[in-house]
């Protein structure tokens, strides 16, 4: 880096990028979204759905060419920092950590309670440590992991669906969007911002910036194709669920992709659901740790966090004491909280992680834009919508966070200060 601090080694391709931002959107939230989605939209979740991934397209096309620009690990984190000042690049980084840390145990939960329902939290410990230590030998094998991953979950996934519809005796009368539109326009935009937690693993690839080879290239291409791969695939999911099952027994299932397959009577679909339930699970973890260890990396440069973080493995190129320090924050919350019912509060900070990234987008100068920027205005209105109609309970934990986050920053600026008058 031109300031002399260590960098990371640049050893992913587009085709690795692409992975680890699959490997983020399409987890655990395939398995648990549409049940929250349909109770708040009843059918109308597939529209709520199309919402969510028109304003993901809007913060994805603010990613890929901010990323172009600033190829540096820390996402939106230093997006805002260098377009807008340092407080709202500290928001965009307090809302990613805070939020993906708990996201972080809520998958690796979740993986815990398709392999080993009876002792969940020691081997959701173990997958946390394990895939820490895959994470800490270089990113490179982070992204062989994924690439694994992923290839398991769309191959299980894909049967799924199949053997639903074929065996699942589907009613397509059950997917019209406004045949039974429980919650209207409210209960619609609350669905879209449930279910937008499932597209927001692209910002892995925009905090993995400082790690991939001709990042002005294969950052944004990698931010679009994952995205456009997972809308397919959440889509078929979710009119697979709305044909087999219908609106009403979504929302009432606690795992409707599960309920789904047992609705064709093939006892093989339930493993092959608890497969790909657990690798999904696996990949969420695998791509949330590495992304948040980069980001308390960009936050710790600046100190933001603990300086002590900003350290870079000599060897492997990575951040390994923020990953260490992420592993062992989501085993004591891993072991402390269920935090499966988390997808609201990973909403709210992603949606405001995104919205100071359309707002820095819309900085940028013309030299340095990819995409029109009526793009940015529908994405800052749509993260703003969607937080707002977001639950009570979630609005209110989320601005309770944001408001303990300022807290630690102003403590830290004002000790600095006194620290350099005390020098002076």
């Amino acid at each position: 880096m031109s300031d002399g601090r260590p960098a990371l080694a640049r050893r992913l391709g587009t085709g690795d990028a692409v992975v680890v931002g699959l490997g983020s959107m399409i987890g655990a939230g395939v398995f648990a979204a549409f049940g929250p989605a349909a109770r708040a939209a009843g059918s109308a979740l597939l529209v709520g759905l199309l919402l969510a991934a028109v304003v993901a397209y809007a913060n994805a096309t603010a990613s890929a060419q901010l990323a172009a620009q600033y190829p540096t690990s820390g996402g939106t984190y230093v997006y805002g920092r260098e377009r807008l000042g340092p407080w709202w690049g500290f928001l965009a980084g307090w809302c990613f950590v805070v939020g993906k840390t708990a996201s972080c145990a809520a998958m690796a939960l979740t993986f815990a309670a398709y392999v080993a329902p009876g002792a969940p939290r020691p081997v959701a410990v173990a997958a946390v440590v394990l895939l820490a230590a895959v994470g800490y030998r270089g990113v490179t094998r982070t992204a062989r992991l994924a690439r694994v991953v992923v290839a398991v979950v769309l191959v299980a996934l894909v049967a799924v669906v199949v053997a639903s519809l074929v065996g699942g005796d589907p009613q397509w009368s059950r997917v019209d969007p406004w045949g039974d539109a429980t919650g209207g326009w409210y209960g619609t935009l609350q669905s879209a911002g449930l279910l937008f937690f499932a597209f927001a693993g692209y910002a892995r690839v925009a905090t993995l910036g400082e790690e991939v080879r001709d990042p002005a290239r294969t950052i944004p291409r990698a931010i679009q194709g994952a995205l456009a791969v997972t809308l397919v695939m959440y889509a078929a999911v979710g009119v697979t669920l709305l044909a087999v099952l219908g609106a009403e027994a979504t929302a009432a299932s606690s795992a409707p992709v599960a309920d789904a397959a047992r609705a064709t009577g093939w006892a093989w679909t339930g493993l092959v659901v608890r497969v790909a339930g657990a690798a999904a699970s696996l990949g969420a973890l695998l791509a949330l740790l590495a992304g948040v260890g980069r980001t308390a990396l960009a936050m710790a440069r600046e100190g933001d966090l603990p300086h002590r973080l900003a350290a870079v493995h000599p060897r492997f190129r990575v951040p390994h004491r923020a990953e260490v320090a992420v592993a062992v924050v989501v085993s004591v919350l891993v072991l402390a909280a269920d935090l499966r019912g988390a997808i609201g509060f990973s909403s709210f900070g992603v949606l405001l992680y995104y919205l100071v990234a359309n707002l820095a987008a819309w900085t940028q100068p013309r030299e340095h834009r990819r995409f029109p920027r009526a793009l940015q205005v529908l994405g800052v209105l749509g993260c703003a919508v969607l937080v707002v109609t977001l639950p009570p309970v979630t609005v209110a934990a989320g601005v309770g966070v944001v408001v303990v986050g300022a807290a630690w920053r102003l403590a830290r600026c004002s000790a600095r200060r006194r620290a350099s008058s005390g020098r002076a």
